[in-house]
């Protein structure tokens, strides 16, 4: 039987056995060993033209670059759509900010009010009217203060039914003394032109001695119980729904809480913004019930251009298509507080109710950058009236 060459297939040349008249093959190679010559002789060069031609390996290389950048590129494309679907559904789905909060007494307390206090005379009416115009519950009113008349004036002109406006007013200090409570009082009542007032609160845990230029009554300053027992009074006589405090630091309200109270606060309305984010009381009083009010939200007045210009800020609120204004509101609201910008600009006030739901990632990294820094008080008159409020 005949075999194909080497050369045929290209293959190497292999030995094979020799059989010759001198040298006759054995019947058994266990005999003898047999005689092996090669076919041909091949020399180095032969041998590697012989040899199967190798594939070029560069495509291989190119290849599989093509398919890992492609890999990545698609990787990267459908986490940025992914992300920024997220983010938009988040928007747009169900995931809304509370539009308010629910008190110790049930009633339910706008999440955004509008801040009125030492707004610009004349504006305020119509401040009050736009943003009963834009919200979707009870317009909220926060300290009527020195526009008491004026904001009676808006509302009754308005033509708001007294059910779906928040009015919260506030005790100066130099009428604590339980006897000079309700008077004081009343008066408020009466340029609002309301008989109650829904959030009643102590402006500042800091009593004064009436009549005096802001000496202090240590006393009542030491122990506002007294001054509570007053509120809780008029609490039960219907001209308050709800009382709290303002400014008050931990220590403080615990000195408060401490007694035997027949009401608990309600609120506590203290300073909040990116400047002095006091994380300790907002997790304190999350714990304990007692829910957080933040008045100058933006910094104070001199510092709201800054605020606005925080590049984390400006950032999110590229990505989520709103200002940085709406930005910090909805921050607020997103920490569990009650928000109070004050504005008596039309557009601005409109903004200010347009809260929205900051992506988990985005709500840590401003939180996180508010928290970095020194905290910065925008109101501390503790050397003014020579008391140390915060301690």
């Amino acid at each position: 039987m005949a075999f194909p060459s080497s050369k045929h297939y290209n293959y190497l040349p292999v030995s094979v056995l020799e059989e010759t008249e001198s040298s006759p093959r054995p019947r058994s190679d266990l005999e003898a060993p047999p005689k092996y010559s090669h076919v041909e002789e091949v020399d180095e060069l032969d041998y590697a033209a012989t040899r199967p031609a190798k594939r070029p390996e560069s495509w291989k290389k190119a290849a599989a670059l093509i398919l890992i950048v492609g890999a990545v590129l698609y990787l990267a494309v459908s986490g940025f759509r992914n992300t920024f679907e997220r983010i938009g559904s988040m928007r747009c789905s169900g995931h809304k900010l509370p539009n308010s909060f629910t008190l110790p007494s049930g009633d339910r307390i706008p999440s955004v009010a509008l801040g009125v206090w030492l707004a610009e005379k004349g504006k305020v009416g119509e401040a009050v009217k736009l943003s009963k115009m834009d919200t979707d519950t009870s317009t909220a009113l926060g300290h009527t203060g020195h526009n008491e008349a004026e904001v009676g004036e808006a509302l009754r002109e308005s033509g708001i039914p007294r059910k779906e406006v928040w009015i919260t007013s506030k005790l100066w200090n130099a009428f604590h003394a339980p006897g000079d409570i309700e008077p004081v009082l009343d008066e408020s009542l009466s340029k609002l032109g309301t008989d109650y007032v829904d959030l009643y609160l102590i402006h500042w845990p800091v009593a004064f001695k009436k009549d005096t230029d802001n000496e202090v009554d240590w006393n009542l300053t030491d122990n506002p119980y007294p001054t509570w027992q007053k509120l809780e009074e008029l609490v039960e006589k219907g001209k308050i729904r709800n009382i709290g405090i303002s400014n008050f630091n931990i220590r403080r309200i615990q000195n408060l809480t401490s007694n035997p109270l027949k009401v608990r606060p309600a609120v506590n309305q203290v300073e909040l913004s990116y400047w002095n984010p006091q994380p300790e009381l907002v997790k304190w009083s999350k714990e304990n019930g007692l829910l957080l009010e933040a008045y100058s939200p933006l910094g104070s007045a001199e510092r709201v251009k800054e605020t606005l210009e925080v590049p984390e800020v400006k950032k999110i609120a590229k990505i989520l298509g709103i200002t940085p204004a709406q930005v910090y509101i909805s921050w607020h609201v997103q920490r569990g507080t009650v928000v109070l910008p004050k504005s008596v600009t039309p557009s601005r006030i409109e903004e200010n109710f347009r809260i929205t739901r900051l992506p988990q990632p985005l709500f840590d990294e401003l939180e996180k950058a508010a928290t970095s820094h020194k905290p910065e008080r925008s109101v501390d008159p503790s050397e003014r009236w020579g008391v140390d409020i915060w301690n």
